[in-house]
């Protein structure tokens, strides 16, 4: 991986999965060398400098049936477990402990970039068994299986598996300019690539030029893959794209951008080292926008 890629939030992970059609037997999370992340509501609780807390700290906080097995680290047990939101205030108040967001760790470097990833996995994971607790088939409850990694119904016997959502981000390049927009949930002056989720039925390259075109109004001609990034909110796949445009002029649909514009490599380079006349800037070098944009003032993308 290169130093850019380093630099990508919840795309480092050394967690050896476990798999939802695995026949392993689950460890339990008191066991003496296990790790427990605790996840209350959208607060993660740290010891230090990690989130992956002694079994003797945290397992008295889980449930059977909120605790994830993810898997092993190192070869120890690793689990997640879902507590109230309202523990994150009885954490704070003991000074071994805080609670902080994963954007906010991401974007601080507070935990190991490792740990970020298996930070990703396991808000992702919790936050889909939150939404789904019954089942689409037959509408029965279903029950927590596979440590957590499968829900099953108990009428029908559906299995049901943890989604992910892919979401294209690209880099639209005309000669030596590059497209950046602005969304209206945007803090002021911060530009970034355009993004969209792919739909059924849909090519990632197709889903890039039909997302060009509608909010920006412009066709696009031959598109290429560069990295991709887990981004756990709630559990999006960003796939990084370069792609030419094969128009110049910008009709944006203001439904979904507040401005967007062509920008030359050395108006990027500024943007990025926050020395824009303009006082623009861009997302921060833990988001794959950055990678791309970075690649593009580079000449690498």
């Amino acid at each position: 991986m290169s130093a850019r890629l380093d630099q990508l939030g919840y795309a480092e992970s050394r967690l050896v999965r476990h798999s939802a059609e695995s026949s392993d037997l689950v460890p339990k999370p008191d066991a003496p060398d296990a790790r427990i992340v605790l996840v209350a509501g959208d607060r993660i609780v740290l010891a230090g400098d990690t989130a992956l807390l002694p079994s003797g700290q945290a397992a008295s906080a889980c449930h059977a049936d909120l605790t994830l097995f993810l898997g092993r680290l190192d070869g120890a047990p690793v689990f997640a477990c879902a507590v109230s939101p309202e523990a994150a205030d009885g954490y704070e108040s003991d000074p071994g402990f805080r609670t902080t967001d994963l954007r906010s760790l991401a974007a601080e470097n507070a935990v190991a970039p490792h740990e970020l990833g298996l930070l990703a996995t396991a808000k992702s994971i919790l936050a889909w068994h939150a939404r789904h607790g019954f089942c689409a088939n037959c509408g029965t409850a279903t029950r927590f299986a596979a440590g957590g990694f499968r829900r099953e119904c108990p009428t029908c016997e559906t299995h049901h598996f943890p989604r992910v959502d892919p979401v294209v981000i690209m880099l639209i390049r005309r000669g030596e300019s590059c497209l950046l927009g602005r969304s209206p949930r945007f803090k002021e002056g911060m530009y970034s690539c355009l993004a969209g989720f792919l739909e059924p039925g849909e090519t990632i390259e197709d889903a890039v030029r039909r997302e060009t075109l509608e909010e920006a109004g412009l066709r696009i001609g031959a598109v290429a893959y560069h990295a991709s990034q887990p981004w756990p909110f709630p559990s999006s796949l960003m796939i990084g794209c370069a792609a030419d445009s094969l128009d110049d002029a910008i009709t944006i649909d203001p439904a979904e951008l507040a401005d967007a514009r062509w920008f030359t490599r050395d108006e990027v380079s500024a943007m990025i080292a926050g020395t824009h006349g303009e006082g623009l800037t861009v997302p921060p070098p833990m988001a794959i926008a950055h990678l791309l944009m970075r690649a593009f003032v580079e000449e690498r993308l």
